[in-house]
């Protein structure tokens, strides 16, 4: 495995690759690698001849340079799990290395037909503008067949897939197909996150109240003449009633459209939760 941190390297690698006639998959990550990041790591090197993984925590998605400086950061340990798996490079750039002074300091533009106003959205102004332009430029720079993203961030994921349909009509990233994978929970039903690691013992088992929450809703979306608000209230009230936890938002939306539903047919609930400072996310999906 190759560890890359240039843009010209990476794409010598690739040109490389191509004049072989190998196949790229590509899982992006902020590093602080787990067994979430891990699973997509391992159907890249399935499905592909070459997988590449980037690890980079990409400054212009964060509103919060604090939540930015404590983002962890362990190369060496993302390194030695990656090699593990079976990666065949590892894309770890600086952001000067992404980013022009001018790139860095303004916010890229993108029409995200509304999908950027909704749940994250509204909580973290510009994040996805971050988001896409981290993610636009690692397709241009690996020129992927495929591309693996995990569905804990669903609202990123479908963004993403937003993003790859309105560039498909000018060909930029070629016949690019999106690949989203189920959450990866540990035993006790808790969402595997980056995040996790900021957590004390007797947080993590704290947050174990949103998982649980959340898959108690599944019975409460069947009860008679349940309805779609009532739910999402008994989401909130029941979470923030255990100590430790703080609702940020629970929305039950369409899982196409990210649009507000009053029916569980085709809906995801979505929910931020602050347990301490930390903040987590997670989803549950109604049918």
């Amino acid at each position: 495995m190759q560890i890359i941190t240039t843009k010209e390297s990476l794409q010598q690698a690739v040109a490389a690759c191509k004049q072989a006639g190998q196949t790229i998959g590509l899982v992006p990550t902020m590093g602080a690698l787990h067994a979430g990041h891990a699973s997509l790591v391992h159907r890249a090197v399935a499905e592909n001849d070459i997988c590449i993984v980037s690890v980079f925590v990409n400054p212009t998605q964060f509103n919060n340079k604090e939540d930015l400086a404590k983002y962890p950061r362990n190369i060496e340990r993302d390194a030695e799990l990656l090699r593990g798996i079976g990666a065949h490079f590892v894309f770890a750039p600086t952001p000067e290395e992404m980013y022009t002074a001018e790139e860095m300091n303004s916010t890229f533009s993108f029409d995200f037909n509304g999908l950027d106003q909704v749940m994250e959205g509204k909580m973290r102004p510009g994040h996805f503008n971050g988001v896409v332009q981290v993610v636009s430029r690692l397709f241009y720079l690996t020129q992927p067949d495929k591309a693996y993203f995990g569905e804990k961030d669903y609202q990123q994921l479908a963004i993403i897939h937003h993003m790859v349909e309105r560039s498909s009509l000018a060909g930029t990233f070629g016949s690019l197909q999106i690949v989203g994978c189920p959450i990866v929970r540990e035993d006790s039903g808790l969402a595997l996150s980056s995040r996790n690691e900021r957590l004390s013992p007797a947080e993590k088992e704290t947050a174990l109240g949103i998982s649980r929450t959340l898959f108690e809703s599944l019975k409460w979306a069947k009860e008679a003449d349940a309805t779609v608000k009532e739910v999402e209230q008994r989401v909130v009230d029941a979470i923030n009633a255990i100590d430790g936890l703080e609702v940020e938002y629970y929305e039950i939306v369409d899982q196409s459209t990210l649009l507000p539903t009053d029916t569980f047919s085709h809906a995801i609930g979505c929910v931020t939760v602050y347990c301490g400072p930390v903040r987590l996310i997670d989803n549950i999906k109604y049918a």
